[in-house]
């Protein structure tokens, strides 16, 4: 496995059906609560609040920084352990903004580590977020060859 470059984000992760979807935002925008709410929904934690984004063997692969593995933050409740997937690879980036555009303009991408993900902008708080999470991994998320 070459390591050929990798990048922190301040973003939750979760993988659903096996691939991770990055949830950047700021703090108190509600990146914790979507992955808490995805993983309600049978998604699994990879990471809360910073992930590890490390491109390996021409992907983008997200995995927790060693001192918060296992771990979300539940506002209200603290932090908490929870079953957690050590890494995962990257097939979209949900970036939370308080008001996204209705109809975005044709597909966005980002480039995290030297590779192209899938980019979104959602608002987290919304109840239909986690749907809107899940159609567009399904939509325009990466898929693993």
């Amino acid at each position: 496995m070459a390591v050929v470059s990798s990048e922190t984000l301040h973003a939750s992760c979760v993988a659903i059906s096996g691939r991770a979807v990055l949830i950047e935002g700021r703090s108190g925008e509600g990146k914790s609560d979507l992955a808490l709410r995805l993983i309600d929904r049978g998604a699994v934690l990879v990471s809360d609040d910073y992930t590890i984004c490390t491109r390996t063997d021409g992907a983008l692969v997200g995995s927790p920084p060693a001192n918060i593995a296992g771990k979300i933050e539940v506002r209200g409740i603290g932090v908490i352990d929870m079953p957690h997937q050590e890494r995962a690879p990257v097939a979209l980036l949900v970036t939370i903004l308080e008001d996204p555009p209705r109809m975005p303009e044709g597909p966005k991408k980002r480039r995290i580590a030297g590779i192209d993900i899938p980019e979104v902008a959602l608002a987290a708080l919304e109840p239909s977020a986690p749907v809107k999470v899940e159609l567009a991994l399904r939509h325009i998320g990466w898929t693993a060859a």
